[in-house]
């Protein structure tokens, strides 16, 4: 068995750099010394790549859910049997939300990684070519993630989501699509849009309570055209989950979907952005792609 520990230095707005003595002291007491760091945004798929290449089994990453993502998929396209260890170490740390480890205590998790033997079998999203981990999302979500990276003020974790998104909350005007998982038979407007593999997006956001990592299926949220002062309770809805009572929100689980817009949107996939090649946008589902260690 060989596990190798992957840290990104640039997450959680340098986090990464000021605990990577601290992590690679953890995993040395166990016996762990193949520690390795990315290089920058999008690195992770040629360090996952070496790793699965030297041997790895185990690979541990230290990161948020940018990091995770791009990791997760990079070792889910190898095909590789390695299983993945999250630990918590970026600004949302969501997609760990989904399981019971402890993976904002680095001292529990490096035992966990070097001894554990218990592991669970997970799902990713595709939209068109493009996989992803935990939740990808157009309109209000993406305008949020544009201001959160614009934001370089002191905030750190949870904290640069809210403030992001309380900013936007008067600023989004929204979209129009149409979404065949809704059985909508023309573009509707839109504030929100989320796809969520995950329960959690956003740092302190349930999006989507009912959400399984291993059912095969995705969850799909649509927020409608919420303006002004209403959007100010929704948000806080959202903190909890209760926001799917709300009647302008619609959620329903499915392995599948298109979504048509007006011309090509841009994407956010695991906290990072991208634009689609066309209006039209199919979703699905990989089912059971990763293995995660869990105990």
């Amino acid at each position: 068995m060989h596990t190798t520990v992957i840290v990104n230095p640039a997450s959680g707005r340098g986090a990464g750099a000021r605990q990577l003595a601290r992590l690679t002291a953890l995993f040395a007491a166990h016996g762990v010394t193949d520690v390795r760091t990315t290089a920058a945004p999008g690195d992770e798929a040629r360090v996952v790549g070496e790793a699965v290449r030297d041997g790895a089994t185990t690979i541990a990453v230290a990161g948020g859910d940018g990091t995770w993502g791009k990791s997760a998929v990079a070792l889910a396209r190898l095909g590789s049997p390695a299983r993945m260890a999250f630990l918590a170490n970026g600004t949302g740390n969501d997609f760990a939300k989904n399981f019971a480890t402890p993976a904002a205590d680095h001292e529990a998790m490096a035992a966990l990684v070097a001894h554990g033997t218990r592991e669970q079998r997970v799902d990713l999203g595709s939209i068109d070519d493009r996989w992803f981990l935990n939740v990808a999302g157009f309109g209000f979500d993406v305008a949020v993630n544009v201001d959160a990276l614009q934001d370089t003020g002191r905030l750190r974790g949870n904290a640069v989501y809210i403030a992001a998104a309380l900013r936007q909350l008067f600023r989004y005007r929204g979209f129009r699509a149409t979404a065949d998982v809704f059985g909508d038979s023309a573009p509707r407007m839109r504030m929100m849009f989320i796809i969520s593999n995950g329960k959690n997006f956003g740092g302190a956001f349930l999006i989507a309570p009912s959400a399984r990592v291993d059912d095969g299926l995705l969850d799909f949220v649509s927020i409608g055209d919420v303006h002004n002062l209403a959007r100010i309770p929704l948000l806080a809805r959202a903190f909890r989950g209760a926001h799917l009572a709300h009647p302008k929100v619609e959620a329903v689980r499915a392995a599948a979907a298109t979504i048509t817009f007006d011309a090509p949107p841009v994407i956010q996939v695991d906290g990072d952005l991208c634009d689609a090649t066309s209006a039209t946008v199919r979703i699905g589902v990989v089912p059971n792609a990763l293995r995660v260690l869990v105990g």
